[in-house]
């Protein structure tokens, strides 16, 4: 690795901690439980309120998990009608100035269902087939709902932590509401005018119609609101592009800075509900543990990645487009990546974008080399815990961690508890379906695919990159990431079936368990801190919780591996 790529990676996770650390202190106070105090509570507040008594919510009426996730299965269920209709009559809709006809059926059921699970999965390029207000309003709310259904579900978890002998978890409506209005629009409306100074278009004007410099001949340039989507998207972990190319496009992403803003922001409310939890529970340890944690599996990964990109591959090397084939320019795999930005920036966004349940691109995930693909997809096959989904990021990596104290307290002996609650049959069970379900969607997702004619039909690239390609897009939907390796045509009544299946049991055959989990803890006393508890403060634990996550990942996902890209680099290191 060079020392720029070295700098730029070390960079963005100082930028990325230093921030994370007083947002996190700041979603404590907005996220705890009772009236938000403070000026910002005074300013937001009326807000708040005004929310409840529209939709008609007395706040202090507590749920049950069972009520809770009835509720929140219905509000995704609505977003999934909403956003569907909207695609369906879009062309006989305003805020289409392009004159866009309606989306096919099962195209828009696929679309609407991976928006609002927080994949963003786009089988379409979004310039030429969905309206404005199909995206501002149909995809960008449903970018700030599913996002706020993640923190939700976290924050029904720490309850469950926090009480004793309560059979109650909180209000569904209002943590939906305060993660809105509190954290998801005010970040948003900050680096939505920081992205449109550098750039980013937002216009509700049609597309544009310029004269080229180089051939004198006319071109189309799309436009659109795409600031404010962008903004979200990254924020919210949804990560679905305004423009076909994604964050590669240069209306989405002008600018060193933009792209540094963008890729930072994919981390910083994943990273600071790290920090939140600890505040929350009352120490402040317990956020450093799982920040920590989570930095120890990515930023090696980072620099893996990164690593691969520079090193190249011999085919290009001996055709003289290799750059690592010169001794005046270090760097190496360019092809898919952006002359803008160059390796050492791709990198780190393609693994941000794998690990945190982001899914949004500056690159093509499908020109990297074998291995460095490799960890990007391996990240989201860990089940997205790695920083993660706002929300379900850490709700995923606090199954892990229970999988940790259960398997310690086997090794002791004793009867496995952590933050004072004892961890028994019903809460393992709850973790083993959190755990399994995305993990079993992805594999037997891929193995359907390769194994009819249907699935077979939309791979466009022989071999076992071929494989590769229906993996990563299994991993994507089973995980609620939405990025995509490419040369994959998943636009089909088959892809487009099955994947909006894998998204939906990705996103809430995970977060109902979960649920169950945070009542189950609720009920329990809590039990004080003894001479035979397992200490989860400090590097021991980091350790434990770490080792749960990677031979979990290593031992599902390896044989996989090994048939896509593990043997394609190894064909590749041959010729």
């Amino acid at each position: 690795m060079t020392t720029n790529a070295v700098a730029q990676v070390s960079l963005y996770f100082a930028i990325g901690l230093a921030l994370a650390v007083p947002l996190g202190r700041y979603l404590a106070l907005v996220l705890d439980d009772g009236p938000v105090r403070g000026p910002i509570g005074r300013f937001l507040g009326p807000v708040e309120r005004l929310v409840y008594r529209g939709i008609g919510v007395d706040p202090t009426e507590e749920m049950g998990w069972g009520l809770y996730a009835r509720c929140l299965i219905g509000f995704s269920v609505v977003g999934v009608f909403v956003v569907y209709l909207l695609q369906r009559f879009q062309g006989w809709l305003p805020g289409n100035p392009d004159h866009l006809p309606a989306v096919p059926p099962l195209l828009a059921l696929n679309t609407a269902v991976s928006f609002v699970t927080n994949t963003n999965w786009q089988a379409y390029s979004g310039e030429t087939t969905l309206s404005y207000l199909t995206q501002a309003i149909g995809l960008g709310v449903q970018n700030f709902g599913s996002a706020a259904a993640g923190i939700a579900v976290l924050v029904a978890l720490i309850r469950g932590f926090r009480r004793a002998e309560r059979p109650t978890i909180g209000n569904v409506w209002v943590d939906l509401t305060r993660a809105v209005i509190y954290i998801l629009v005010p970040l948003s409306a900050v680096l939505a005018l920081f992205l449109v100074s550098q750039g980013v278009v937002q216009t509700w004007r049609p597309a544009a119609t310029v004269t080229t410099l180089e051939a004198g001949s006319p071109a189309t340039i799309a436009l659109g609101p795409a600031a404010g989507q962008v903004a979200i998207k990254q924020l919210g972990t949804n990560g679905g592009g305004f423009f076909n190319a994604n964050s590669a496009h240069p209306l989405e992403n002008p600018t060193p800075l933009s792209n540094l803003a963008e890729s930072i922001a994919i981390l910083l409310i994943p990273g600071a509900l790290c920090f939140a939890f600890g505040r929350l529970l009352g120490d402040r340890r317990h956020g450093w543990v799982y920040w920590a944690a989570m930095a120890v599996i990515l930023v090696p990964l980072t620099f893996a990645t990164t690593a691969m990109e520079q090193r190249g591959t011999p085919l290009l090397a001996a055709a003289g487009a290799d750059l690592a084939a010169t001794s005046t320019a270090p760097g190496g795999n360019m092809e898919g990546k952006e002359v803008r930005f160059g390796i050492a920036a791709s990198a780190i966004w393609a693994t941000a974008t794998t690990a945190a349940s982001n899914g949004s691109v500056n690159a093509a995930h499908d020109s990297l080399t074998p291995l460095g693909g490799l960890f990007p997809l391996w990240l989201m096959q860990l089940g997205e815990v790695v920083f993660g989904g706002v929300g379900s990021g850490l709700y995923g990596m606090l199954c892990f961690a229970l999988v940790a104290v259960f398997v310690a307290g086997l090794m002791v002996g004793r009867t496995p508890e952590y933050l004072g609650k004892k961890i028994e049959a019903f809460e393992m069970k709850m973790v083993a379906l959190v755990i399994l379900v995305p993990a079993a969607t992805v594999l037997l997702g891929t193995a359907v695919a390769l194994m009819t004619a249907e699935g077979r039909a939309g791979i466009l690239n022989p071999g076992p990159h071929g494989f590769s390609e229906v993996l990563y897009a299994f991993s994507s939907a089973g995980n609620n990431n939405g990025s995509a390796f490419g040369g994959l045509n998943a636009n089909s009544a088959f892809y487009n079936i099955i994947l909006s299946l894998a998204m939906w049991l990705g996103r809430f055959f995970v977060a109902i368990p979960v649920l169950a989990i945070a009542s189950a803890l609720a009920a329990k006393k809590t039990i004080p801190v003894g001479e035979g508890t397992l200490p989860t403060t400090g590097p021991l634990f980091v350790g434990l919780l770490i080792g749960s996550v990677v031979l979990v990942g290593a031992l599902t996902f390896l044989p996989a591996l090994a048939l896509g890209p593990i043997v394609e680099h190894l064909t590749m290191a041959a010729r």
